[in-house]
């Protein structure tokens, strides 16, 4: 069984935010080496942080059916995406504010930032620069060329921050399916976001460019989407590798047989 070097401070972390998670095999010799006699009665060791808890465990059952929990490495990517999530949600939230300006602007001098300047006050006070965002000053070019198209770009500001929510929604959630789909939506925006950045950098659209290619890197290589790494079935491995049942399984020589076949190029 492979120890993390850190130690197991962010299982213990989400141990103290969701509760241990503990499993009491039917398989005696795994119930075994899962708990322990203490003065205090008999305690349980989470999957998830390793601690022994004393008291009932959550669930019960055969070993196949034991939950499989985030933990090591696995646990360590969940906050980062987790957060990557949070932070496309907001991005939508902000994009779809820019639709709003959009439909308000209806022809008006001005810009789109000038407009949520004065009918939102709160975005004005966090000094976030949305027209500056690759997406919306693309769109503004185009409202202030055709304003006869404001209904289509209304729609087309709501779409992508429909994609954006998506995104969010998929990575907050820890979905496969979200994790290729943000990264495929992200990386349609770059060379978008490249060619502004040529015309003139400012820190809105540096920070969004560096933010976007880090995340497509990142979602890429952790996850190992596309076929990266050994694809999917050795990120799957990986996971199972972290898995503190499979370790004691394997300790007790009750590991199944599938799961020592070999995974391909896992690294």
């Amino acid at each position: 069984m492979r120890k993390d070097r850190g130690g197991n401070r962010w299982e213990l972390v989400t141990c103290g935010l969701d509760g241990h998670v503990t499993f009491a095999p039917d398989e005696p010799d795994l119930a075994d080496r899962l708990s322990a006699e203490t003065a205090l009665g008999r305690a349980w060791r989470c999957l998830r942080c390793a601690e022994f808890v004393v008291g009932e465990p959550r669930r019960h059952g055969r070993a196949d059916e034991a939950p499989t929990v985030l933990r090591g490495k696995a646990l360590r990517q969940a906050f980062i995406i987790r957060a990557l999530g949070a932070e496309r949600l907001l991005r939508g939230l902000l994009v779809a504010l820019a639709a709003y300006a959009v439909w308000k602007f209806r022809g008006a001098r001005g810009s789109i930032q000038a407009t949520l300047d004065r009918d939102l006050p709160l975005l004005r006070a966090s000094g976030f620069q949305v027209d500056q965002m690759t997406a919306v000053h693309e769109l503004e070019k185009a409202l202030a060329a055709k304003p006869s198209t404001l209904a289509l770009l209304t729609v087309a500001l709501s779409v992508y921050a429909l994609v954006e929510a998506v995104e969010g929604i998929g990575l907050l959630l820890l979905t496969r399916w979200g994790e290729y789909f943000a990264v495929v939506a992200t990386s349609v925006f770059l060379p978008l976001e490249i060619s502004e950045l040529a015309k003139g950098v400012t820190m809105t659209r540096a920070v969004t460019f560096t933010i976007n290619v880090a995340a497509v890197v990142y979602l890429v290589a952790s996850k190992r989407l596309f076929g990266a790494r050994g694809g999917r079935k050795a990120y799957e491995e990986e996971r199972r590798g972290e898995q503190l049942l499979d370790g004691e399984r394997a300790a007790t020589g009750t590991e199944p047989v599938a799961e020592h076949e070999p995974t391909g190029s896992a690294s």
